[in-house]
């Protein structure tokens, strides 16, 4: 990075908008919002079975299980692709059970070694560089002296992992991968691009065909068998454009008894078996017709003739699905459910055997997913909880009812499937969305996202929010790790090196949402915990003599690794802000809390940059200007300015807009671009990792939210002071209880 920053002085947010700090605010969430739609879900076929994902989001392949009799020599292909927005170089994980080749776009890329072959051993990292758009892959199985098969994924569960589709023409769209018996000869030609199955010369499982003599019967008897007594709904749209004129017309056969119904009221009832037909008279839109069938002695479900058939549009997009109708059953005769909130497709429903059961199609076995395919609008991780806050924030100081929307609707996006998103990842291995807050396992998957979750609920009550926030608080006041003076820390981390730490960044996780949960929970002990646990965190990370936090504290170690990281240290303050603004004065810790608050201001203070922002490693004006944890000092120091923390606020005032200038000179772009945010972390006791191996990335999320908060509490800072200085207006700050929504009280 040169003098002048991250880029030349002219193409700065300040140089092309001046001093407003809203104008650039505005820009940034523009920015970021334009780049992150709401899409919904992609809804896909997926058939369950031996091979699927495993916790860790990699597919599973057990050939000795599915081939016990599999022989030396035989081969099993299985073969699927990947979706590539651009081109880049990316790393799967495999581990292999016995002899494995993997093939990409055709051509051999990897094969294992026999040193390789064993279970037991840990992962392999496979670099490849992918192509933009769709990845063919194909794995070549062979049997080895310790057995065949093995894993095979993008292997990131914590950053969004990726799901694979079936490559073959006739099953496009459809989720997971397509597989062979065990083959006696190598395939001649490795499968890529778009083919027909018959185009390979080989038959591919799972088998799309029905079983032999199951076609004479009605589909609920191919689905679910004949079950005397049980119901099924099956779902359909009828087509807009032909209603509003002429009635319409419905004919076929029902193989038993059926009752349909058009927006949620029956239309036309038959209780026995044989054709049918009927007319209904539509307003001009489209319309929901559903069909529940009892089962008969013999047989079950119905056909429509082929005019009336024409008249459907799917209710659903389903990829790889190319039929009208979606089934949801089996249920007991006259079992009560409702239908209308399972035709959200947000949850599952308890059928009549005792099992949750969602939605399906008529291919056999082919069940109906939703994925999450989105970059970031849906997802519940960390950072987001971060750039959510900063969105909600600004979109009510704005007066932006259209950003402040948005931002609850990713969040009841992730908690209206909450309960789904368990069942899914029940049922498939991995959660085709929600893969965090479904497989909670430490502080980074819920606190931070949970905390905004709380606030998003109290703008508007989101469907599920109840759920998450109480499955949310079990686990960090009773399932996280503990020491055994109880601080949270991480017995296991992502990665071996990370087991048996301390991080400074944890505060952060768990400090805010402990606060909001405190006050939506009315449970002051959540504060209390709150509160014990910033002063243990203290205890292990405080560096007394800079009045700044080590980055990790290594248990196995029992030392801390003394290296002053820009973010963590950002996030101990941020969070010691976020207590401090919900913690009563009267509270035992409130005095020890806020002489650390200040210990901490005067040693960040001494550390700011010439140009206003602090640095990657706090210590080394060498390392490259951070913007996160400059964004998270200014919005400490303004916040404990306004509420009176400081015992000298005025050189935190300075500072405040010294840092803010320098963002803005140096950190902001004219079209919205946030620079110089450190990527997600590892740890190191060397000072010149952060320096030099941890990079900045470029719209980072972990920093697009704070710089939204920095600017806010800036801007209010100033407005602040301008109305305590007029002559006119005498206001009397006090550091009052606040329900921890991100606003100050003022008296």
């Amino acid at each position: 990075m040169s003098r002048q920053g991250y880029f030349a002085p002219e193409e700065s947010i300040a140089y092309q908008g001046g001093e407003d700090v809203m104008h650039t605010l505005m820009t940034i969430a523009a920015r970021y919002i334009g780049a992150n739609p709401p899409h919904p879900p992609v809804y896909r076929v997926t058939r369950p079975g031996p091979v699927r994902k495993s916790e860790d989001h990699r597919y599973s392949f057990p050939l000795g299980e599915l081939f016990p009799g599999m022989r030396q020599g035989q081969k099993v292909y299985a073969w699927a692709k990947l979706w590539s927005d651009n081109e880049q170089e990316f790393i799967f994980h495999v581990t292999c059970f016995g002899p494995l080749r993997v093939y990409h776009q055709g051509k051999a890329v990897y094969g294992s070694a026999s040193d390789e072959e064993y279970p037991a051993l840990p992962l392999l990292k496979l670099k490849l560089r992918l192509v933009q758009g769709w990845n063919d892959f194909v794995l070549e199985f062979s049997r080895g002296q310790q057995g065949s098969g093995g894993l095979f994924g993008t292997g990131s569960r914590k950053n969004k992992p990726l799901h694979f589709i079936v490559s073959s023409l006739e099953r496009e769209g459809e989720e997971g991968w397509l597989y062979t018996e065990p083959l006696d000869a190598p395939l001649q030609e490795i499968p890529a691009g778009p083919l027909r199955e018959e185009a390979t010369g080989v038959s591919w499982l799972p088998r799309q065909e029905e079983p032999e003599g199951a076609a004479p019967f009605g589909q609920l008897v191919r689905m679910y068998g004949r079950s005397s007594g049980m119901s099924a709904y099956a779902w359909t749209k009828i087509n807009g454009s032909y209603c509003g004129h002429e009635p319409v017309v419905f004919s076929g056969e029902a193989f038993s008894p059926v009752e349909f119904s058009v927006d949620g009221k029956e239309v036309f009832r038959q209780e026995r078996a044989g054709a049918f037909r009927f007319e209904l008279q539509l307003s001009p839109a489209s319309h929901h017709l559903t069909a529940n069938c009892l089962c008969g002695q013999q047989d079950w479900g119905f056909r429509l003739d082929p005019a009336s058939l024409a008249l459907l549009t799917p209710a659903q997009d389903v990829k790889g699905y190319n039929g009208k109708w979606l089934y949801l059953g089996p249920f007991q005769a006259g079992q009560e459910i409702d239908l209308t909130a399972c035709q959200t497709m947000k949850q599952t429903v308890r059928s009549g055997t005792g099992e949750d059961v969602y939605w399906r199609t008529e291919l056999q076995g082919g069940e109906v997913r939703p994925f999450l395919e989105n970059e970031w609008f849906g997802r519940a991780n960390y950072p987001l909880g971060v750039t959510l806050y900063g969105l909600l924030q600004l979109g009510k100081a704005g007066d932006r009812p259209d950003i402040r929307d948005y931002v609850l609707n990713h969040i009841e996006f992730a908690s209206s499937r909450f309960s789904y998103s368990l069942w899914d990842r029940a049922r498939y291995g991995a959660a085709g969305l929600n893969n965090q807050l479904s497989h909670i396992d430490s502080l980074d998957d819920c606190g931070s996202f949970g905390a905004t979750l709380l606030l998003a609920d109290q703008e508007r009550k989101l469907e599920g929010a109840a759920q998450t926030a109480a499955h949310i608080a079990d686990y960090i006041l009773h399932r996280q790790d503990r020491l055994e003076d109880g601080t949270l820390y991480r017995k296991v981390g992502v990665s071996r090196t990370m087991d048996n730490t301390l991080w400074c960044d944890d505060l952060y996780m768990s400090i805010p949402f402990l606060c909001r949960y405190a006050h939506w929970s009315s449970d002051g002990k959540a504060l209390d915990e709150a509160a014990r646990q910033v002063l243990l965190y203290k205890k292990y990370l405080y560096i007394p003599q800079r009045q700044i936090m080590s980055h990790v504290f290594d248990v196995e170690r029992g030392q801390p690794t003394l290296t002053p990281w820009g973010r963590g240290n950002g996030w101990v303050l941020f969070s010691l802000s976020e207590l401090l603004t919900a913690l009563p004065p009267e509270h035992p810790s409130s005095t020890a809390l806020l002489q650390f608050y200040r210990e901490l201001c005067a040693g960040y203070l001494g550390l700011q940059g010439r140009d206003g922002l602090w640095h990657q490693v706090l210590t080394d004006l060498e390392s490259y200007e951070e913007t996160s944890c400059t964004s998270m000092f200014i919005y400490s120091f303004a916040r404990g300015v306004q509420l009176g923390w400081h015992v000298e606020p005025e050189p935190y005032t300075q500072a405040v807009l010294r840092g803010w200038r320098g963002l803005t000179r140096r950190s902001i772009d004219k079209q919205g671009n946030v620079y110089g945010v450190c990527r997600g972390s590892s740890y190191s006791f060397s000072n010149q990792y952060y320096k030099h191996e941890l990079s900045w990335n470029l719209n980072d999320i972990h920093g697009i939210g704070i710089v939204l908060l920095a600017g806010l509490e800036a801007m209010s800072m100033q407005e602040w002071q301008e109305h305590a200085s007029s002559a006119e207006t005498v206001e009397t700050v006090e550091t009052v209880g606040n329900p921890g929504n991100g606003t100050p009280i003022r008296r």
